[in-house]
């Protein structure tokens, strides 16, 4: 029996840095997991898109696909885009089964990637001290997910026990330029920047911008193709292929 195809969908972006990375840690997960088909999609702004690629599975033979949003809250994408997008993908082939799996969210192994991230940026920028940190994340009109990016910031500022303020690319306060600027008011000098963001982008390069303009001594790249973010991944692939396996068939 062929196990299902797995299809890491993104969001997409004008900014082809995006797609190349999304596609670099598609192709650590493919390495990790030879045995699998693995492919990668867009909803929007980037190619190949969610439908082609369930069509050239389908047409290959594939009747059962997992679908693991590359996602790290629980937004807009996530709560009807990506739903979405999988609903109307199986009314147009009959007996596909594809089953949608929970975004990756921001697992703990997720901080030893922004540690690396940010051990970069302060070699490359030379700083030898740091008073404070900022977290910045893409920003939500939904509350729960702009709450996830401040948990994860308050956990990262324990762990290196530093004040650390969580900031927001879009749609809600604080922007980065913000945090950094509420750091320097309460007297610290070395504030270093944090990117919850799996690809390079727009929004990235926003947070960058404003962080240095403000006084940030280093800003961090995003997380990238990195072997902890792929182990997500493949662990809600295998949560969602015992999903697709009926009750009958398990207990047989």
């Amino acid at each position: 029996m062929t196990a299902p195809a797995l299809v890491a969908l993104a969001h997409g972006s004008r900014d082809p840095r995006s797609a190349a990375t999304i596609n670099a840690l598609t192709e650590l997960v493919a390495c990790m997991r030879p045995d699998l088909r693995v492919e990668t999609a867009f909803l929007d702004l980037s190619e190949p898109g969610f439908d082609e690629v369930v069509d050239r599975l389908v047409a290959e033979g594939y009747s059962e696909i997992v679908v693991v949003p590359l996602l790290l809250t629980e937004a807009y994408h996530a709560k009807v885009d990506v739903p979405q997008a999988a609903e109307q993908a199986s009314s147009r082939h009959e007996g596909l089964r594809i089953h949608v799996t929970k975004v990756l969210g921001i697992e703990s192994a997720f901080f030893n990637v922004l540690d690396r991230r940010l051990r970069e940026a302060l070699k490359e920028n030379r700083v030898r001290e740091l008073d404070a940190l900022v977290l910045a994340g893409a920003g939500s009109s939904d509350p729960l997910a702009n709450a996830m990016i401040s948990r994860a910031a308050r956990a990262w500022g324990s762990h290196h026990r530093l004040p650390t303020i969580a900031a927001f690319a879009s749609s809600v306060p604080p922007a980065a330029g913000e945090a950094v600027r509420a750091h320097r008011a309460d007297g610290r000098r070395h504030i270093a920047v944090g990117m919850l963001f799996l690809a390079p982008g727009v929004l990235p390069d926003r947070v960058k911008e404003l962080a240095l303009e403000a006084g940030a001594v280093a800003v961090a790249e995003p997380l990238g193709a990195e072997q902890e973010i792929a182990q997500v991944i493949l662990a809600r692939y295998a949560v969602g292929a015992v999903e697709l396996v009926p009750l009958e068939a398990m207990f047989a």
